[in-house]
């Protein structure tokens, strides 16, 4: 395989997909218009421009629901893989607090052997309940994202708030909308919502619904997202 991975590039493709399933074909490409040559060459300001712009029309055109559905349909997923033991434990036991218990492990030892975290900033991220796993609050699972893991230590040392929220996501266009004081709708963070969507779907085996609790974009210090679980799952514990 040849050239190197483009996000914008790959991103653009994954909303195409997301729309082509929700949205009728003059409404896709009524969304879509002006993103075709973006690429991670693009301006910064241009990326986020237009994202700015095709969200309104997105926001116009689809109602809740749907804007939910092609947004998290955009999400960075985490390994399939690496969650077939954690769904296979579930369905044998269905204890959710032994796989949220094993979450949680696998995120600290990617903290601690992976990025190569200090232990006092990796008892700072855990106090704050940030990670993988979250915590389980009655039948809904409320996850607090880590900042991004390469500017995570920066994170943690940065004295000035703005600063710190401009590093936080995991998204380059937030991370540019942030710094610049650039407006994005928090529909915008479905995709970040649809990770863990993926995830628990993954490892219950049933559909879930997310829902975007606090954002950078919304001007708060770090992005929540709720994942609500299915009644049976929740009954059968």
């Amino acid at each position: 395989m040849g050239g190197s991975f483009d996000f914008e590039r790959a991103w653009q493709g994954k909303l195409r997909t997301a729309l082509a399933q929700t949205a009728g074909e003059a409404t896709r490409h009524l969304i879509l218009e002006g993103g075709g040559q973006l690429s991670d060459q693009s301006a910064r300001g241009e990326v986020v421009q237009w994202t700015s712009q095709m969200l309104a029309r997105a926001e116009a055109a689809l109602d809740e629901g749907e804007l939910a559905q092609v947004f998290t349909g955009c999400a960075c997923h985490y390994p399939a893989e690496e969650l077939i033991p954690l769904r296979e434990a579930f369905a044998h036991a269905g204890d959710l607090y032994a796989i949220l218990a094993q979450l949680q492990e696998r995120f600290e030892h990617f903290l601690t052997s992976i990025i190569k975290l200090p232990r006092e900033c990796l008892d700072e991220v855990v106090s704050r309940g940030w990670g993988l796993a979250g915590r389980l609050v009655g039948d809904t699972i409320i996850a607090t994202k880590i900042p991004k893991s390469g500017y995570l230590l920066e994170y943690l040392q940065e004295l000035d708030r703005d600063r710190r929220r401009a590093l936080y996501c995991h998204c380059p266009r937030v991370r540019s909308a942030v710094a610049d004081g650039q407006q994005l709708s928090k529909t915008y963070c479905y995709c970040g919502a649809g990770y863990y969507q993926n995830l628990w779907e993954t490892i219950l085996d049933q559909p879930v619904k997310v829902e975007v609790v606090s954002s950078v974009l919304s001007g708060d210090d770090t992005c929540t997202v709720a994942i609500h679980l299915p009644p049976g799952i929740y009954a059968a514990m």
